[in-house]
């Protein structure tokens, strides 16, 4: 799964990836092991080059805001899932499909968008209740909604495929 984090007003470019038990993690393209294991709701037990680290996740406002407790250092964070670098604003082009997926386990709660609607960038398209918040996945560009796969009241994995745009006609 590719994030884009922003955290103290800098946007990192996180890449997560599993491999073998533990999490492959690059933030910025620097990549480390991580072994995570939840230990509430909330909270998350991390083991970094050995050195073990309790990480403690709130939401904080809007979807997406959090705020993150690692070692007693309180951080505000905000997450977009459905970005990617390579944005039509940072110009580069956006040939093919959109694919909007879920960006972590959860459950979906509205569908907002079908086939055949017309979207603008950021509109809402599917509502998923992950870790008890709700998330708005959104547009990531103008275009129109070809096909929906989210279903209200199913359970979705992460990166599942929720809804596919064709680029502005």
């Amino acid at each position: 799964m590719q994030y884009e984090i922003e955290i103290g007003g800098k946007v990192r470019q996180v890449v997560v990836h599993r491999s073998d038990g533990t999490f492959l993690v690059a933030v910025d393209g620097t990549e480390q092991a991580v072994d995570a294991v939840r230990v509430d709701a909330h909270t998350w037990s991390l083991l970094l080059d050995g050195r073990s680290v309790e990480a403690t996740i709130a939401s904080s406002g809007p979807a997406g805001s959090f705020a993150v407790d690692v070692d007693a250092t309180t951080v505000s964070a905000s997450l977009n899932g459905r970005r990617r670098w390579g944005r039509r604003e940072d110009g580069a082009s956006r040939s093919g499909p959109q694919r909007v997926v879920a960006p972590m386990p959860g459950k979906v709660l509205r569908v907002l968008a079908k086939p055949g609607d017309r979207v603008t960038a950021r509109q809402p398209l599917v509502v998923i209740e992950a870790m008890k918040m709700e998330n708005e996945l959104r547009a990531p560009a103008d275009g129109r909604v070809v096909e929906v796969h989210a279903v209200e009241g199913q359970s979705v994995d992460a990166g599942a495929l929720l809804v596919v745009l064709a680029g502005s006609d």
